[in-house]
């Protein structure tokens, strides 16, 4: 088969699923992991003969596609503020708005200073990382509730070279183990009642602990860690959060009596996406 009538067959087959600029775009993604071809390089070689083994890989991917499998776990990696790191089914795909927030971390905090920082809920380990990589005086700290997230986030660890302390902890059952300079976190803020506006590529195939706010209140890590900067947060000590955006007045709210200065902040889509401050 020629990476042409590949490619139509990627269209075919998932014309229900993607619009044709999307249908490019994975094929792309693949032809780069399987071929070490770029997009300009497949149009040059479109009439090329597949390899059999190489067919096999992309029509095995085709298949995964077609069960709503999203491209990065096939490919078992996502990129994230222009590095690369391992996903699995145990971890959130890194999204482009936490980009936002990492932006926003790195205008704020000294680039020279020696800080503690405390990210919870690490997942892949994308923010701790990359915080790591840009902060190189700080002394990073990733904590997650799941051994199998911690698995991946130590993985992504070893291939940036970043030294971070990573806590297996339930979170909303215990407290902080030492008092930090910068606490960050991302963690689950979506209701139950949202359930149905999730696209069941989501809700299939990553983990719902990651996702979903405990059911008797989605504001659950909002208010423990809002608690938590009485004890744990040192004095002028920083938190960045990001939060959904349909409660930002009301996950604002829990901050503005603990924290000296508090303020409620939109993404590049104009959404309440994050909330920043200062105790």
């Amino acid at each position: 088969m020629k990476i042409q009538e590949l490619q139509q067959l990627y269209s075919k087959e998932l014309k229900l699923l993607y619009s044709e600029s999307e249908n490019q775009k994975l094929f792309t993604y693949f032809a780069e992991e399987y071929l070490q071809y770029n997009s300009i390089q497949l149009k040059m070689y479109a009439d090329q003969e597949i390899e059999e083994a190489q067919q096999l890989q992309f029509t095995q991917a085709l298949e995964e596609l077609k069960s709503g499998k999203p491209y990065q776990h096939i490919l078992g990696k996502a990129y994230f503020y222009g590095e690369e790191f391992f996903v699995n089914e145990n971890v959130l795909i890194p999204r482009p708005e936490t980009e936002e927030l990492i932006e926003l971390i790195l205008e704020k905090l000294p680039s020279d200073k020696e800080l503690k920082i405390l990210d919870i809920g690490t997942g892949s380990g994308c923010i701790a990382i990359t915080i790591a990589k840009h902060l190189k005086n700080a002394n990073v700290y990733a904590l997650d509730y799941s051994g199998k997230a911690l698995e991946i986030a130590k993985k992504n660890a070893v291939l940036h070279q970043t030294e971070i302390q990573f806590i297996q902890q339930d979170y909303l059952n215990s407290h902080p183990p030492e008092v930090f300079d910068v606490i960050i976190s991302n963690p689950p803020y979506i209701g139950t009642e949202e359930e149905i506006d999730i696209e069941n590529s989501v809700k299939d195939f990553e983990p719902m602990m990651a996702l979903f706010a405990p059911e008797n209140d989605v504001l659950a890590f909002y208010r423990k860690i809002a608690n938590d900067t009485e004890t744990s947060l040192s004095n002028k000590g920083f938190v960045f959060l990001e939060i959904n955006q349909k409660l930002g007045p009301e996950t604002l709210e829990l901050y503005k009596h603990k924290l000296s200065e508090a303020y409620l902040l939109k993404d590049i889509s104009g959404n309440d996406r994050m909330i920043w401050g200062r105790k």
